[in-house]
């Protein structure tokens, strides 16, 4: 009787010192949600706050730079070199009466091109001395508004068509996959090329033509985009809450747009990063080809072209061609580096 008791409160004992630890771990424990998961993941990649200091680095250089280096305008020359000044005495008669007046003309005026790295100009100044870094600011404004716009509607219509196709199913996905499959074959750069022969004939505005080409490359890049969003939706629409909206008798607008679709969008957040770099590549080549903005309105690729066919500026001014060219790596390298953390992050696979 007294070895059963004893057996008896032990047991109570051991019962009661492992309820504490429980109840203790009940109160202390939080539940993580799902996006402070992504986000806490996405802040131990190393890579990823790199990516994610150079674009805002690129961003606060360009919208913010020109508000503090205020000194000269992106089309405006440096003419701080040698003015000379003559005057030319003119004379004529008239009822018998001579008049002289003088003439003020200006026999030289030599601009400070080329102009070495200095107090007035951290950069230089480029063949037309204009400040290297005031259009290396304005030419990223440029430079990144295009591609950021060209991504969006590439999207844009990836995700239209991508919808539409992977819900539909049937003859509504097989027009809209020979469409893509068709796009997809088309070489885009000799078209770009042809587009913008036309677009010089046509007359249009030049500062205005990266924008129209752009745009068309939008046309001919959505196939990508369509088709992640096609594979997802193939994927999703056989789940239980896709059944149950089914049942509810939700419209397909709703089922689509608001069920299916933004469960993509982790995949999208991913692949428009990436594409991110990928537009500025084209963006620069474009420039570099002389197909985009004019020379005054200095995007990053039209500093480099400015400068490619003069061998002694290739040489010998590294301070003029360089720092575009350096911009353009930092934004790619970020966009990259920010695309692959965000996929890691989002991978529910990732646990470190």
């Amino acid at each position: 009787m007294e070895e059963k008791n004893y057996t008896e409160d032990l047991n109570a004992s051991n019962s009661e010192n492992c309820s504490e630890p429980e109840e203790a771990l009940d109160k202390n424990v939080r539940l993580m949600s799902p996006t402070r998961m992504v986000v806490r993941r996405f802040f131990r990649s190393k890579l990823s706050i790199a990516g994610l200091v150079m674009i805002v680095s690129l961003f606060l250089f360009c919208w913010i730079g020109p508000l503090v280096y205020n000194v000269w305008g992106q089309a405006e020359s440096d003419t701080t070199g040698k003015i000379e000044y003559t005057q030319h005495a003119v004379t004529y008669e008239k009822n018998g009466k001579t008049y002289t007046f003088y003439q003020v003309v200006e026999v030289e005026k030599s601009l400070n091109t080329l102009a070495k790295p200095d107090g007035d100009h951290p950069l230089g100044t480029d063949k037309s001395a204009r400040d290297v870094l005031v259009r290396l600011m304005y030419g990223g404004r440029i430079s990144l508004t295009v591609s950021f716009l060209a991504v969006f509607i590439t999207t844009f219509f990836g995700i239209i068509f991508g919808g539409v196709a992977g819900y539909f199913g049937g003859a509504v996905d097989n027009i809209i996959m020979r469409l893509c499959d068709i796009l997809i074959c088309l070489p885009g750069f000799p078209i770009l090329l042809i587009v913008g022969t036309l677009i010089d004939a046509a007359g249009i505005d030049l500062k205005f033509k990266i924008y129209y080409l752009m745009a068309f490359l939008t046309l001919i890049s959505w196939p990508g985009t369509a088709r992640l969003v096609r594979g997802q939706i193939l994927s999703l629409r056989e789940q239980e809450y896709m059944v149950a909206a089914e049942a509810m008798g939700y419209s397909t607008t709703r089922k689509i747009f608001k069920h299916l679709i933004p469960n993509v969008v982790p995949q999208l957040i991913v692949a428009m990063t990436l594409s991110l770099g990928s537009m500025i590549l084209y963006e620069a080549s474009l420039s570099y080809l002389g197909l985009g903005a004019p020379e005054e309105y200095a995007a990053w690729g039209t500093m480099i072209n400015i400068v490619a066919e003069d061998q002694n500026i290739l040489q010998n001014y590294f301070n003029v061609w360089g720092p575009p060219g350096i911009c353009i790596i930092l934004a790619v390298l970020g966009f990259n580096f920010v695309g692959d953390g965000l996929r890691d992050a989002l991978d529910p696979k990732m646990r470190r």
